[in-house]
C-alpha cells in the first residue's frame, strides 16, 4: 500500500507510473480524490464547529456568572455536539473507505523500469549458458515424461480434473530431491533460515502481501472464508485460503511487529506446496505440467533497511540463478516493464529457463523488491539502532522475495534438457547426491 500523506502530495507522478503500468489512472483514482475531497470538508467544518462550540462554552460561563440566562446558549452548545459527533462518524468512514481505496492502487515502479504493457516489452539484461545441440528432435517434457512412465497426467485428471499431476517412481524422487537441493544451497551456502509455514492462512494475510483484495479469484479458499468480504475490504482472522506461494505465510511471519534493526537482513527459506486457481489462464499451456492448480516452489524473502534493498534483490536473484547454473540449465534474466511487473512489486527480474522440447523459454523465478508497499500493509516496521532515525519513529522495512526456484518447471527443464536419444534422460551430476547416487532415469515398469 502507498503512504497515504505522498498520494495525496503526488497524483501527477502517481498517475505517470499508472499509465505506465497500462492502468486507467481516473479508474483507480477517482474514488480517492472525491473521498479525500469530502473528508477534508468534513474536518474543516468539524474545526469550525470546534472553535465555535469552545466561544459558546466561554460564554455560558460568564453569562451564568453574571446571573444570566444561559439556556439558548447550552441549547446550540449541545447541537453542535450533536453535530460534531456526526463529522466524525463521516470522517471515521471516509477514512475507511480511503483506506480500501489506497488498497486497490498498485505498486509504483522504479524509474529504470521499461515502459510497456506486456512481456513483449520486456528487457534481456542477461543470457547465461549454452544452448544444448541434439542429434535428434527433442521431445517436451510431457512426451519424455509420460514415455518414461513417470508422469502421469490422465490418472491425474481423473483423481481431480485438469492442471494436475501425478509424478511416479523416479519422477517423484526428482522432485523431492529438487526441493533439499534447493533447501540445501539456500541455508548452508546463501546463508537462509529454513521455514516451515502453514500451508492455509487468513484474509489479513493475503491483504498483507496484496494478493487480497484484488485477486481474490485467483485463490483457492476454504468454506469459511468470505470472499465478498474480502472484497468489501473485511479481513478475517479466523478464516482460510490455501496459499499461492510461500511469499504470503514467509512474508506475513513479522506482521504488526517492529523488528530487531540489528538482525536486518533477514534471510528465510520455505518449501511449500502452492494452489492457484488460475482463473485467468483459461485455454494457456493445457499441456504438460507448465501451469498447474497445484505445484511446489521453495521461496526466498528477505526483509531489510530501506537502504540494502537493492543490494540485495541482487544478491536474492542471484541466489535463483546459482541453483540453474548448478544444474547447467542455460536462462537468461529478463527485467519486466511496468505493464508486466506484478501489483506489489516495484521491480521484478524473471529468470527465464530454455526448454529445447519446446523451444522457447519460460519463467522459472520471479524476483521482486516489493519496497516499502508489502511493509505498510502487513505493518512490519523496525527501529534504526543508529543514524538519523536511531530511537526515533519506526520505520517500515523493505520486503524482497523470489522463487529459488519453481520446483515443477525445473523438473520438466531438466526432462527436456538432459533427454537422450533413447528416451531416457541423465540426471544432473549436481543433484545425483539427492537421487541416492542414480545417473539415469530410465523407463519405468507400470
Amino acid at each position: 500500500m502507498l503512504d497515504l500523506g505522498f498520494v495525496r502530495t503526488n497524483l501527477e507522478v502517481i498517475e505517470g507510473k499508472l499509465r505506465a503500468r497500462g492502468a486507467d489512472p481516473a479508474a483507480l483514482l477517482g474514488d480517492f480524490r472525491v473521498l479525500d475531497q469530502n473528508r477534508r470538508e468534513a474536518i474543516t467544518t468539524s474545526e469550525r464547529l470546534k472553535a465555535r462550540r469552545n466561544e459558546l462554552s466561554q460564554r455560558v460561563g460568564t453569562m451564568k456568572k453574571a446571573g444570566l440566562d444561559a439556556s439558548a446558549v447550552m441549547d446550540e452548545t449541545r447541537q453542535l455536539k450533536d453535530q460534531l459527533d456526526e463529522l466524525d462518524q463521516t470522517a471515521a468512514r471516509l477514512d475507511e473507505q480511503m483506506r480500501l481505496s489506497l488498497a486497490r492502487i498498485p505498486n509504483l515502479t522504479r524509474d529504470e523500469v521499461p515502459v510497456g504493457t506486456s512481456e513483449d516489452d520486456n528487457q534481456t539484461v542477461k543470457t547465461w549458458g549454452q544452448k544444448r545441440s541434439f542429434d535428434f528432435e527433442p521431445k517436451p517434457h510431457w512426451e519424455v515424461g509420460e514415455g518414461l512412465g513417470i508422469l502421469d497426467l490422465e490418472r491425474a485428471a481423473k483423481l481431480s480434473g485438469a492442471r494436475f499431476a501425478v509424478y511416479m517412481g523416479a519422477g517423484a524422487r526428482l522432485e523431492r530431491a529438487l526441493i533439499s537441493f534447493m533447501l540445501d544451497m539456500h541455508t548452508q551456502k546463501h546463508g537462509y533460515t529454513e521455514v516451515l509455514p502453514p500451508f492455509m492462512v487468513n484474509s489479513k494475510s493475503l491483504f498483507g502481501t496484496g494478493q487480497l483484495p484484488k485477486f481474490a479469484e485467483d485463490l483457492f479458499r476454504c468454506s469459511d472464508a468470505d470472499a465478498e468480504a474480502a472484497a468489501r475490504g473485511e479481513f478475517k482472522d479466523n478464516d482460510h485460503w490455501l496459499i499461492p506461494t510461500a511469499e504470503v505465510p514467509v512474508t506475513n511471519l513479522y506482521r504488526d511487529e517492529i523488528l530487531d534493526d540489528a538482525k536486518l537482513p533477514i534471510l528465510l527459506t520455505a518449501y511449500t506446496p502452492c494452489f492457484r486457481a488460475e482463473a485467468g489462464a483459461a485455454g494457456k499451456d493445457t499441456r504438460g505440467i507448465i501451469r498447474q492448480h497445484q505445484f511446489q516452489k521453495v521461496e526466498l524473502v528477505k526483509f531489510t533497511r530501506p537502504e540494502d534493498s537493492d543490494a540485495e534483490h541482487e544478491k536474492l536473484t542471484r541466489d535463483a540463478e546459482e541453483i540453474l547454473e548448478a544444474l547447467e540449465l542455460p536462462y537468461r534474466r529478463v527485467l519486466l516493464c511496468a505493464g508486466d511487473t506484478g501489483f506489489s512489486a516495484a521491480k521484478t527480474f524473471d529468470l527465464e529457463v530454455w526448454l529445447p522440447g519446446q523451444q522457447l523459454y519460460r519463467e522459472i523465478s520471479s524476483c521482486s523488491n516489493f519496497e516499502g508497499f508489502q511493509a505498510r500493509r502487513a505493518n512490519i516496521r523496525y527501529r534504526a539502532a543508529s543514524g538519523p532515525g536511531a530511537k526515533g519513529k519506526p520505520e517500515f522495512v523493505h520486503t524482497l522475495n523470489g522463487s529459488g526456484l519453481a520446483v515443477g518447471r525445473t523438473w520438466l527443464a531438466i526432462l527436456e534438457n538432459y533427454q537422450q536419444a533413447d528416451g531416457t534422460v541423465v540426471i544432473p551430476e549436481a543433484l545425483r547426491p539427492w537421487m541416492g547416487g542414480m545417473d539415469r532415469i530410465t523407463h519405468r515398469a507400470s
